[in-house]
């Protein structure tokens, strides 16, 4: 239809435009945060600008959502100053049904954004992230100590005093094993353990179980049963969002396994979903955004979309806190900003001008 044609150009120059705009503040920003920090740590220019590349791609998802709103509130906007927008009403084409090509490009827009971040953005944030910690010369997130880890339906206890991300190994590990019915069976307990690739290999291992009535040390006999992927103990220093949608699942089930607190890991891994899905909803506000200003319709817009971002975000600050304190469900905690908004669109768009 031509009337989509017309809409879908008219949009498009726009939204590019915003969406560079907002990329760059949201760079800036995180620039201006770590900047200090850098050039107290000798930083070169090369070192902060790659940096920032790395951080382009989470930028990008950031400003998505609020270019969006913009660039549809906008050319709804200016449409309408035009009388364009009244004499396409009059013509009889229904306001919901002009409109269909913006919501189209918010569903898109929320595919989009789920698979860039799966792909692209979390292994460019890593990436960030490590060059941050060699910049500023701190530990690497993905090495731990005091780790914790249950496999086998909770059969085998692993503990470690340090797992070192970078040669796969551990360090004073014990490995608890008890039946079926919570009975202790035995104790491994070694000063290091390393990766062979299929296996942990213990150094000066030694074997506590029950012999004749007490508990005894021997030799420890088959290691190939020990074979629990280095990926979960990476994983379990590791914060959800910083893991794609599958590793973040089996984190919280290594988190549940091992009795500890999953509550925000549960919570990060929920947002994933619904944070893509804010793409298509703020289409429903920028729709009924998009008649109400006739003049200053650029300056208007530009303080609707960025209000209507900031009160989605505390929204969503308030319902993310609550959900990985445990005060409320995870679930309910990273959907209730978009249900708020999709309720609002809805609300909005019944009383717009048509």
């Amino acid at each position: 239809m031509k009337l989509d044609r017309y809409l879908v150009k008219q949009f498009f120059p726009i939204f590019f435009a915003a969406l560079s705009m907002f990329i760059m503040l949201v760079l800036l920003i995180d620039l201006f945060v770590h900047l200090v920090r850098f050039l107290s740590n000798g930083a070169g220019a090369l070192d902060i600008l790659k940096n920032s590349l790395y951080y382009i791609p989470k930028s990008l998802l950031y400003a998505l959502p609020v270019s969006l709103l913009f660039a549809s509130a906008y050319t709804l906007g200016d449409l309408y100053t035009k009388n364009e927008l009244t004499t396409v009403l009059c013509s009889g084409v229904p306001f919901w049904r002009f409109c269909i090509p913006l919501f189209v490009i918010g569903a898109a827009s929320s595919v989009f954004s789920f698979y860039f971040e799966d792909t692209v953005a979390i292994p460019a944030l890593r990436s960030k992230n490590e060059l941050t910690r060699t910049i500023l010369q701190t530990q690497n997130q993905e090495s731990s100590s005091d780790v914790v880890i249950r496999t086998e339906g909770g059969r085998l206890i692993y503990t470690a005093d340090y797992y070192d991300w970078y040669t796969q190994s551990l360090n004073g590990v014990s490995i608890v094993e008890i039946d079926e019915e919570d009975i202790f069976v035995s104790l491994i307990r070694a000063q290091k353990a390393e990766w062979t690739g299929e296996y942990w290999s213990f150094i000066n291992p030694v074997v506590y179980a029950f012999r004749d009535g007490f508990l005894r040390p021997g030799p420890l006999g088959d290691t190939e049963r020990y074979n629990e992927d280095p990926e979960t103990f990476r994983r379990s220093s590791i914060a959800a969002e910083d893991l794609n949608a599958k590793d973040a699942a089996m984190l919280i089930r290594d988190l549940k396994d091992a009795g500890l607190p999953f509550h925000q890991a549960q919570a990060d891994y929920y947002h994933r979903f619904s944070f893509s899905a804010v793409s298509f909803v703020v289409v429903f506000l920028s729709v009924t955004l998009g008649g109400r200003f006739k003049k200053n319709i650029l300056l208007m817009t530009l303080l609707a979309s960025l209000g209507t971002a900031v009160v989605y975000y505390v929204v969503e600050m308030l319902s993310m806190m609550s959900a990985k304190s445990g005060l409320i469900p995870a679930v309910a905690g990273a959907w209730m900003p978009v249900l708020i908004c999709s309720f609002g669109g809805f609300f909005m768009l019944r009383h717009s001008k048509t």
